[in-house]
């Protein structure tokens, strides 16, 4: 899974707030990845990181490799850069947003399990019609979704806790826990070793 494209100069002159600690990707993109694969995967249990702000010399990350482990059993990687040459960003691969050139075709995030694989926002399932070995056939096929504007469709959301006809999709739980993991992702990143995020406050 990757969240990499490049921001330019412009981007950090207009908010000088942006070049020091807090303003990077991490706290800016990366909670909102986290809210996804906390989604799909579970409450995440440790992470490791390594935080690099190379490319241009700030007080900032601009790139970041994670590795997490969840609750479920599942393991992750996620690669994390506003400083790439890349369209392997929701921003640019989804569609949702006119303001972003569009470059279909790419997947940013794949979804790897024993019985297949899944491609977002392709939606490219890769499985195996018969015996899986990777010395059979792999059958390629696109799963069928209702694609709707995400905006209109949380402003209608939004309406409807509001009156009181339906319980939030996300709770400020949720934000909490997503902010509990960049934190550990942060904490990781500076001391090279895993960062176990414990249940306490779930």
């Amino acid at each position: 899974m990757a969240h990499a494209a490049r921001k330019p100069d412009s981007y950090f002159d207009e908010a000088p707030w942006r070049r020091a600690a807090g303003g990077g990707p991490l706290l800016i993109n990366m909670i909102h990845e986290i809210d996804t694969l906390r989604y799909l995967c579970g409450e995440v249990t440790s992470v490791q990181a390594r935080m690099s702000s190379a490319v241009r010399g700030l007080d900032v990350e601009d790139t970041v490799a994670i590795g997490l482990a969840f609750e479920s059993g599942a393991m992750g990687t996620f690669m994390l850069s506003d400083a790439a040459a890349s369209a392997v960003s929701w921003e640019l691969t989804s569609g949702e947003n006119p303001a972003y050139p569009n470059v279909p075709g790419i997947d940013c995030y794949v979804l790897a399990g024993a019985a297949g694989s899944l491609g977002v926002p392709t939606m490219r399932l890769v499985s195996y019609p018969a015996t899986p070995s990777w010395w059979e056939p792999l059958r390629s096929e696109v799963v069928d979704v209702e694609r709707r504007d995400p905006l209109a469709e949380q402003l209608r959301h939004f309406c409807t806790v509001i009156r009181g006809d339906a319980a939030p999709l996300v709770t400020g739980r949720d934000g909490v826990q997503n902010l509990r993991v960049v934190e550990a992702i942060i904490e990781s990143g500076r001391s090279g070793v895993v960062a176990e995020l414990s249940r306490a406050g779930w």
